[in-house]
């Protein structure tokens, strides 16, 4: 058994970080390090209304756990896409987390805000196989079933979160690193652009900012850390997820990491210091139009999130509308 050594401490370590950490040391550590991502990027304060985007897993609730520890009036923001087996077993240990620590818990459902479920609609569009890939075809556009889920899932939390300052996501270090080489492998800077601790190239009213104070912490991070603090999670897996792009590029950092540590480190560093540029430069180019159909802030005459309401609801035989006018239904 290895011992911590951290201040020549003797306790039994439970991780590795740098050097060989114990229980109460690593949660210092890792605590201390998710405040100075906040701190140095004026992700949050005091002053902030802060609603986090919840899944029920691990990453999530560790940074509801922590903006509440220290900034108290939280709320919890899920997304029940319809997916059994799955969601229903994250929510029901986010609905126990949140009653535990008094948070208030807001829950918006595909099913009673458009009409079907993601697993209704991926039954009612015929299927196309690429290789290992499972995909999903939607009109004349082929998808992968992420493709809609996350358009559909970015658009509720942005509806959601109207009247908050701030969005916190529980993205860490290995999330940003696959979005970075996703990004740069579909040639995509502007995409890119929109990444860092605070997301976005340019400000908008109905756009409620994003921030990721897991920035710098690894993904088994973020689990020790979970599993240490005693959440009461299960650490589940989306069925779809790998089918993903993003599952693929997982995979390949993963093997990088373990031939050569520091990988995922030196992906996202890197990444920062071009980001600054990157900003000023589709900054100057962007422009936040907003969608004919629901008025979200939109890159087109209709967003993503409306074309794909309305294919799916078309192809459920229920009556197109606009996402805002299906919200605005309820």
């Amino acid at each position: 058994m290895v011992n911590c050594r951290s201040r020549n401490c003797g306790e039994n370590a439970v991780i590795s970080v740098r050097q060989p950490l114990c229980k109460g040391h690593f949660i210092s550590y890792f605590e201390s390090r998710v405040a100075a991502t906040i701190k140095k990027y004026k992700l949050a304060d005091k002053k902030d209304k802060i609603i986090v985007a919840c899944s029920g897993g691990k990453d999530s609730t560790t940074v509801l756990y922590l903006l509440n520890k220290w900034f108290g009036n939280v709320t919890a923001l899920a997304i029940d896409e319809g997916i059994p087996g799955y969601r229903n077993v994250t929510l029901e240990d986010l609905r126990s987390f949140c009653s535990r620590g008094r948070i208030p818990l807001k829950v918006l459902s595909y099913k009673e805000t458009f009409g079907f479920s993601l697993h209704e609609a991926l039954r009612h569009t015929s299927t196309a196989v690429d290789g290992a890939q499972s995909k999903q075809r939607l009109g004349k556009v082929t998808v992968l079933p992420c493709n809609i889920c996350g358009t559909l899932r970015r658009y509720l939390l942005n509806a959601g979160a109207r009247g908050f300052t701030k969005i916190a996501t529980g993205h860490n270090l290995d999330d940003e690193a696959q979005s970075i080489m996703m990004n740069f492998f579909k040639v995509n800077l502007g995409l890119a652009a929109r990444l860092g601790p605070v997301t976005g190239v340019i400000e908008d009213s109905r756009f409620v900012p994003r921030v990721k104070p897991l920035y710098f912490c690894y993904e088994k991070e973020v689990a020790t850390y979970a599993f240490l603090q005693n959440f009461g999670i299960r650490f589940n897996e989306c069925p779809h997820a790998r089918i993903s792009f993003r599952a693929a590029v997982r995979d390949f950092i993963n093997d990088l990491e373990q031939h050569k540590p520091g990988t995922k480190q030196n992906i996202v560093s890197n990444f920062l210091g071009m980001l600054p540029k990157l900003k000023r430069k589709y900054a100057k180019t962007a422009s936040m139009k907003h969608c004919s159909g629901c008025g979200e802030p939109a890159s087109n005459e209709l967003c993503k999130a409306c074309i794909y309401i309305n294919s799916l609801r078309e192809s459920l035989k229920l009556k197109e509308v606009g996402a805002a006018a299906v919200i605005n239904s309820d």
